[in-house]
């Protein structure tokens, strides 16, 4: 996933993007509105959007982000007027976290737009197909086939290879796919997430379906 983030304050706009950085997340960073709109592409998914800008009030930048585009606008800003709130909504925004905030708290929202705003895609966008053909995954029917033939998953098992393959060939850390999977920060699902996994291998034979990335977390093979 691609974060754009908008913010002028060095500091802040640094320890924020290590921290998405460290979660698996992509980032650009625009300091002003005119970079924010130029640095815009169809490959961002998420913007965080701070009010207090050098060149533009973030409102305003908010209409005309979402004037080009419908991609989910998360405003965070120290502004924390109930008038600031209704205006960023109304602008078009879908969440707004007031400054200081806890960075887990804001992961968790990003997610939880990314889910409400998700557009559903056409059935054959939600096929991905692996090793020529030989593997196949079905979102919409929850289903793996290997050669044709259907693998038995328990609900949590295609929870985690459907993580997985809405990130082609990016390693998803293990922290995600917990938060993901089991809706859940703790840490000590770490073990269930390994045996699920071992399960998945075991189910999917010589195709092993997820590979490990020593110091990250999973990715799925042949993506």
């Amino acid at each position: 996933m691609r974060i754009l983030i908008v913010e002028d304050d060095d500091r802040v706009a640094a320890a924020l993007d290590a921290f998405l950085v460290r979660s698996g997340y992509a980032t650009v960073r625009a300091a002003d509105g005119a970079a924010a709109l130029d640095l815009l592409g169809a490959d961002t998914e998420v913007v965080l959007l701070d009010l207090g800008l050098p060149d533009v009030d973030g409102i305003d930048l908010c209409r005309r982000i979402r004037g080009r585009s419908d991609v989910p606008i998360v405003i965070v800003t120290a502004r924390n007027q109930v008038t600031e709130r209704i205006k960023g909504l109304r602008a078009g925004a879908d969440d707004f976290v007031v400054k200081p905030y806890d960075v887990h708290e804001l992961l968790a929202r990003i997610e939880a737009v990314t889910r409400r705003t998700r557009p559903m895609r056409a059935e054959s966008e939600s096929r991905v197909v692996l090793d020529g053909g030989e593997v196949q995954i079905d979102l919409v029917a929850r289903q793996v086939l290997v050669e044709g033939a259907p693998v038995d998953l328990t609900r949590k098992e295609f929870d985690i290879v459907a993580v997985l393959a809405r990130y082609p060939g990016v390693a998803v850390p293990k922290d995600r796919l917990i938060r993901e999977v089991w809706n859940t920060d703790w840490r000590g699902f770490g073990h269930s997430l390994e045996v699920h996994v071992g399960a998945i291998r075991r189910k999917t034979g010589e195709r092993r379906l997820i590979e490990t990335v020593r110091g990250v977390g999973y990715r799925l093979a042949g993506s």
